[in-house]
């Protein structure tokens, strides 16, 4: 497995579980957002029974917390999410800030959406990707042909279709947004194991049964980033939203890769076309960077680094992520060799 050129450090523990309730068993995959004087961070909070909801503080540096709410700010209010709110991401398009999180109903883990003008106050839209059972999903998906066997292998749920009352759905999580329209439209990332895929739409409400249909009858046309390292090659999926950069979008990604002692989730980074980010223009052959430290290789899940939050200071990129889903720690690395490593691995006929 190849090693990571960039100097990558590892900046340590920033936020750690505390004896309250609602992340008493731990806190994990930020969203963060750099807007006035503080950074934001969203972050999973985890309470007995894995029972998640979203936690929030504000930092005055990177790495300084400036006040951090004793209460979850978001939290499960309807059926769809009655098991947990989790791994939120957090981008401002126009006037609105919108929160992309996974609703974990006991049985379905789906994407779905909040927003706020405020921070404070969140109108929850419900979810946003599509309700869809195994069988409609490979019925409609292979009416071209065949589809990578992955999608059978991550997706069957042992051919299980109705679980504790409700329908077992193909489970689409990780909804990350881009930070403004492209063209007018919006676009979001979402993953179906084992790809990333892209959503363009003008507006959300065009998110119909109607329209999941017909996309999933084209799913090859909207799969952005599918596994090929090594460090990534079991499956990969959205981690933080894209920056904007003079290269293109900056995509910090998870990959991850199965061994003896089970899967190993890692960061990575690609670039997509600044005008056409379903077009992939290069991504690293290596992990920007994997567990190797206590804190990520043991935890409530070991070996994890799950990026989902960034934010650039000068020429920093700061990566923040949940290591072994306990704790949340931050990566720095130069954002301009980040980006001369991309370019150096630029390639015209890759997915």
């Amino acid at each position: 497995m190849l090693e990571s050129k960039l100097e990558v450090k590892k900046e340590g523990i920033i936020l750690q579980k505390s004896g309250l309730g609602f992340e008493v068993e731990g806190v994990l995959n930020p969203g963060v957002i750099h807007y006035g004087d503080f950074i934001h961070i969203f972050y999973r909070a985890v309470g007995k029974g894995n029972y998640s909801t979203i936690g929030y503080c504000k930092m005055k540096t990177p790495f300084e917390v400036a006040e951090r709410l004793d209460y979850p700010i978001i939290f499960p209010q309807f059926d769809y999410e009655i098991h947990g709110v989790e791994d939120p991401r957090i981008v401002k398009i126009d006037d609105l800030f919108y929160i992309s999180y996974c609703a974990y109903d006991g049985v379905n883990a789906l994407g779905a959406l909040a927003t706020s003008s405020d921070l404070i106050n969140w109108e929850k839209k419900g979810v946003i990707v599509p309700q869809i059972g195994y069988d409609e999903f490979i019925r409609l998906a292979q009416i071209k042909g065949k589809i990578n066997e992955k999608y059978l292998r991550y997706n069957e749920h042992e051919r299980i279709k109705e679980k504790k009352g409700k329908k077992v759905l193909v489970w689409d999580k990780n909804v990350v947004f881009f930070p403004r329209r492209i063209h007018g439209k919006l676009h979001f990332l979402h993953r179906i194991k084992p790809d990333i895929q892209i959503v363009c739409v003008n507006n959300l409400d065009e998110l119909t049964t109607e329209y999941w249909q017909n996309y999933f009858l084209h799913l090859e046309e909207h799969i952005v980033l599918s596994p090929k390292h090594k460090h990534e090659i079991s499956y990969i999926g959205g981690g933080c939203p894209p920056i904007e950069t003079s290269a293109g979008w900056l995509i910090i990604y998870h990959g991850v890769y199965d061994t003896v002692k089970g899967y190993v989730y890692c960061a990575c980074a690609a670039l997509l076309d600044i005008n056409n980010p379903q077009k992939l223009i290069s991504r690293l052959p290596y992990a920007l960077f994997k567990p190797d430290h206590e804190w990520e290789l043991t935890g409530e899940v070991n070996n994890v680094c799950f990026p989902t939050g960034a934010i650039v200071i000068d020429d920093t990129l700061y990566i923040y992520y949940g290591a072994a889903d306990e704790q949340i720690a931050c990566a720095t690395v130069k954002l301009s060799e980040l980006l001369n490593e991309l370019i150096s691995n630029t390639t015209h006929h890759d997915k």
